[in-house]
């Protein structure tokens, strides 16, 4: 594939010549391996989510706290999105102001000691206030890193790494659901306190190399620190020429500084930039959306209430739910990753559209399956129940999972992107608090009739996603502007550049 598809046409004339793979080059090997540290911040997420689902399949859990059911069962699954919504007012001003680094080191040593009081949870309270905690940790770790990673890839490695960053969700669930697999036959607590010590792996792991992780060098100009986004850009994009002689970190720190100068003279930083002007207003509506379709397209009922789920079409067995669980864990990441690899071939809105039709598809067949093994109780229903799960959750994880978090950070120019991601999140965690309590009431009391909801809210989603959602293949963070707000958003300076700079070849066969 041209790098022209990929970053654009006047991005990829600057490239640096080569026909080695990137894995070859030290340094795009250095910077790829130093952004699976932030990347790695999805699967604290995924590990709780899948967590949840384990630990109501197991008999142990639930006899210890006394069976939960109900709301009391949704306060269980909401308490961690609770927490997130409440950090969501700090968290965006914070990475703005203090850098995403020092923030995200700040969500994982929070996320460590919630761990902590949850494993030694004694009474339910205690369980469900170590829940609120991760959740609150967790803001601080996820919100700052898809945009850590975004801008500092590599320009043709931008899309898909932005877009695995969701993708480790299920390496961190497919690490629960084997765990509590695993622990199911101990009768003791520790069937239960071994997964939950288990959610601290991935922020150790994180904090042991975060050192080494530069930061973001557009945070760097914003805060007039020119000189070491220049040599943080020079090191791990360019380092053959040096930042002065360069094309790449010429063109980049330009194409960053003009834009960011412009940002700071059309509008303020503060949170009415997002509503500012009629492109802020758009982007701002689509982050939101992404995160509130991410959530109210029927995932949460499937994701957090899997066993309520299986229990409605006669699948009790400890046994056989979590190991269904585990299987689709792995499913699930294999699917995501793959998707992660296309999004520069396929496009964004592709995907977006793809998924749309397959997700409504396999709910329809779903609820109809559900109806009659409920009301028949016939059996082969029942297996086709198991099997739309996992169609569903194939196009959920080819769109919602590689760009939930990938494409809301496209399209959000610097001087908006935390506060954008933090209302995005708020649409995430504020339908999940919700969710939480609305789903395992409407599961028990009228069982595959709940489904119908989702159903219909898939077709309006089809409908949005095709009316609003631009593609954004082939443009870098800068050049995305143009998208929304018209050709005058970049200046003719960055022309000048580039036809200098052209003269310097534009052959570039690195791939990924």
């Amino acid at each position: 594939m041209k790098d022209s598809q990929i970053v654009g046409e006047a991005l990829a004339q600057v490239l640096p010549k080569t026909n080695k793979y990137w894995f070859q080059q030290p340094h795009l090997l250095k910077l790829n391996l130093l952004l699976l540290i932030p990347l790695l911040s999805s699967s604290v997420a995924g590990y709780d989510g899948s967590l949840m689902n384990g630990l109501q399949s197991l008999e142990q859990w639930q006899t210890y706290f006394g069976n939960p059911r109900g709301a009391t069962l949704g306060l269980v699954n909401a308490a961690q999105s609770i927490g997130s919504v409440l950090a969501l007012p700090f968290v965006g001003v914070l990475t703005d102001k203090y850098g995403r680094k020092p923030i995200l080191v700040l969500g994982l040593l929070i996320i460590i000691v919630a761990t902590v009081i949850q494993a030694t949870s004694f009474k339910l309270p205690q369980f469900i206030i170590a829940r609120a905690i991760v959740g609150f940790g967790g803001m601080f770790s996820v919100h700052p890193s898809p945009l850590l990673i975004a801008e500092l890839a590599y320009p043709t490695h931008r899309g898909k790494y932005t877009s695995a960053f969701w993708t480790m969700y299920y390496l961190g669930a497919i690490l629960a659901s084997w765990t509590t697999f695993g622990c199911q036959d101990y009768q003791s607590t520790w069937s239960w306190r071994i997964p939950s010590i288990l959610q601290a792996g991935f922020p150790i792991v994180q904090l042991l190399f975060i050192f080494w992780v530069p930061e973001s060098p557009r945070w760097l100009v914003s805060k007039d620190r020119t000189a070491e986004a220049t040599e943080t850009l020079s090191r791990y994009h360019a380092p053959e020429l040096g930042s002065e002689e360069s094309p790449l970190v010429r063109y980049q720190l330009d194409q960053i500084v003009q834009t960011i100068h412009q940002e700071k003279i059309a509008s303020s930083t503060g949170w009415g930039a997002l509503i500012s002007t009629p492109g802020n207003r758009k982007r701002t509506l689509i982050a939101f959306l992404v995160g509130f379709m991410a959530q109210w397209n029927g995932i949460a009922v499937v994701s957090y209430y899997l066993t309520l789920v299986l229990e409605t079409i006669g699948i009790t067995s400890t046994y056989t739910q979590t190991l269904i669980n585990g299987l689709l864990q792995v499913f699930n990441f294999l699917a995501a990753v793959g998707a992660a690899f296309l999004v520069d071939r396929l496009g964004r809105r592709t995907l977006f559209l793809w998924a749309g039709v397959g997700m409504l598809v396999s709910y329809i067949i779903l609820t109809a399956c559900s109806a009659v093994t409920a009301t028949s109780g016939n059996s082969s229903a029942g297996i086709v129940v198991i099997v739309t799960l996992f169609t569903f959750y194939f196009h959920y994880d080819i769109s919602f999972t590689p760009l939930l978090f990938g494409y809301p950070t496209e399209i959000l120019p610097f001087n908006i992107r935390a506060k954008g991601i933090a209302v995005e999140l708020f649409g995430i965690y504020g339908s999940l608090t919700l969710l939480a309590f609305v789903n395992p009431i409407g599961l028990e009391n009228i069982g595959w009739k709940y489904y119908l909801l989702f159903s219909v809210l898939l077709v309006v989603f089809l409908i949005i996603t095709y009316f609003l959602f631009p593609e954004t293949k082939g443009h870098s963070l800068e050049e995305m502007a143009v998208l929304f707000d018209g050709p005058q958003a970049l200046g003719s300076d960055l022309d000048k550049v580039v036809s200098k700079d052209a003269t310097h070849g534009s052959q570039h066969h690195e791939g990924i």
